[in-house]
């Protein structure tokens, strides 16, 4: 019988349709990328993690719209070898990789990104917003819940095709990027559907997203990895974020040189 570890790491086939329809529209959903017995095993872990190292106590309807969007625990695979396990997943790196159609990717980082009861809306942003990389380098972000996401419990939603967008690109998530985004993106379809169980959505760092309320009275569990191309290279800051992710998740890493810290291992090459 196969061990969950194994199961993490054997190949899931990408179709050359599904590359295309990945470049073309900004971000894929793909079905049983994962099976029930690695999302309840890792589902356990990544609950106790959480519990563990979640150190925000301040009640819901005291926090900020961002507060309110998820707790979020980043680069668990450091602090805990179970968790290192799932995230250098080959399996989904190799996704990451022919998605993105590059030879192979390193590491950003991990999160944890639990929207609690009751949790409010994530509003509309795109990634790359927060990352030292120019806007031609490739990352994607595999965005993998650990239980079935209907509708009311707050799965992402895409706006199709929308990582041609330049306009408000320089919008962190805020009430201000819900109205500003949501406003230019009228002429975008919005894909809102949920995610069965296994299934596990790709999206570029470019790609406007957004995630509504978690209406229902159980825990919405979702574990992300930011996969980069291997060979980017880092871009001047242009916000504070971007400073603060380049001295967290590229540290002692200069501008123009490719990213490649501890931190940043490869986790798919072909």
């Amino acid at each position: 019988m196969e061990t969950t570890s194994e199961i993490l790491n054997e190949p899931f086939l990408i179709s050359a349709e599904q590359a295309a329809q990945f470049q073309r529209d900004g971000y894929i959903k793909l079905k049983d990328v994962l099976d029930s017995e690695v999302l309840s095993h890792y589902g356990t872990v990544f609950t106790e993690l959480v519990e563990k190292y979640n150190r925000v106590n301040t009640p819901l309807e005291q926090r900020d719209t961002y507060g309110m969007a998820f707790l979020q625990i980043p680069n668990l695979w450091v602090l805990d070898d179970r968790a290192k396990s799932f995230v250098f997943s080959q399996r989904v790196a190799r996704i990451a990789a022919e998605l993105l159609g590059v030879a192979g990717v390193r590491m950003y980082h991990d999160q944890a990104l639990f929207k609690e009861p009751g949790g409010g809306f994530t509003p509309w942003h795109v990634d790359q917003f927060y990352w030292p990389f120019g806007n031609d380098g490739k990352t994607i972000t595999a965005w993998i819940p650990l239980q079935a996401t209907p509708l009311e419990m707050g799965p992402l939603q895409f706006a199709v095709g929308s990582q041609a967008l330049i306009e408000h690109r320089d919008l962190g998530i805020s009430d201000e990027s819900e109205r500003k985004i949501g406003q230019s993106l009228k002429d975008y379809p919005i894909d809102g559907t949920g995610y069965e169980l296994g299934e596990v959505s790709f999206h570029s760092g470019w790609t406007f997203h957004r995630a509504g309320p978690n209406r229902t009275d159980t825990m919405r569990k979702v574990m992300t990895i930011i996969y980069i191309e291997d060979g980017i290279r880092v871009a001047p800051p242009k916000n504070t974020a971007q400073k603060n992710d380049l001295e967290a998740w590229i540290p002692s890493t200069a501008v123009g040189s490719v990213a490649m810290s501890d931190l940043n291992p490869v986790l798919y090459h072909r």
